[in-house]
């Protein structure tokens, strides 16, 4: 077993989808999240971001999706005892192998590392375009740095943060394994919301 592909990692089940390259701000109130941070913190090391299949946000533990973004801690403060805030920033998508829970309701799990999207694809015109007109709009400073236009997969995993839709649907978009696909299912939610023929 290649040792470099399988990590234990603590595991944050959330409400939301976090996909590579994206920025998390979280506020951490939780004791058995509040450990994990301190840990993290010590030894520079990420946690799994997994959406939530069943289960709560608070108390505890959830059932996670089986595809997770590690996150990594770029910011944090804590402005009362008992209380974090942070930015974390998404890295590489994992492959939950097995899971356990700790008595502090804290899920840890074995992980395989999925590889980056083959660079492959060309980005899709009409995506490109609309997420440009939404960064035109909202500002680039509310995307992670730097801006990659020209990255295929910076692109499609930026596109599905913003657009609105479910969380499950944005959980398959990071599931997809190829960019290509992933531009096909974009085109149509964008087609869904309205948004196919604004570029």
């Amino acid at each position: 077993m290649d040792d470099a592909a399988l990590k234990e990692i603590p595991i944050f089940a959330l409400n939301t989808v976090l996909f590579p390259d994206g920025m998390l701000p979280l506020k951490v109130f939780e004791q058995r999240y509040i450990e994990m941070t301190k840990a993290c913190l010590r030894d520079n090391s990420p946690f799994g971001v997994c959406l939530i299949r069943e289960g709560p946000e608070v108390g505890t533990a959830a059932m996670p999706a089986r595809m997770g973004c590690l996150a990594t801690i770029v910011e944090w403060d804590m402005p009362q005892l008992g209380l974090f805030h942070l930015v974390a920033r998404g890295g590489q998508r994992f492959r939950l192998r097995e899971t356990r829970v700790a008595p502090n309701q804290l899920i840890t799990a074995a992980v395989d590392l999925i590889p980056a999207d083959p660079e492959e694809a060309g980005i899709d015109a009409l995506c490109g375009e609309i997420l440009k007109s939404i960064i035109e709009k909202v500002g680039a400073d509310r995307f992670p740095a730097p801006l990659k236009l020209d990255d295929a997969s910076w692109v499609s995993y930026r596109l599905a943060e913003v657009l609105p839709i479910d969380a499950s649907e944005k959980q398959e978009l990071l599931e997809l394994q190829d960019t290509g696909a992933r531009f096909l299912k974009l085109r149509h939610y964008l087609a869904r919301v309205g948004l196919a023929g604004k570029a």
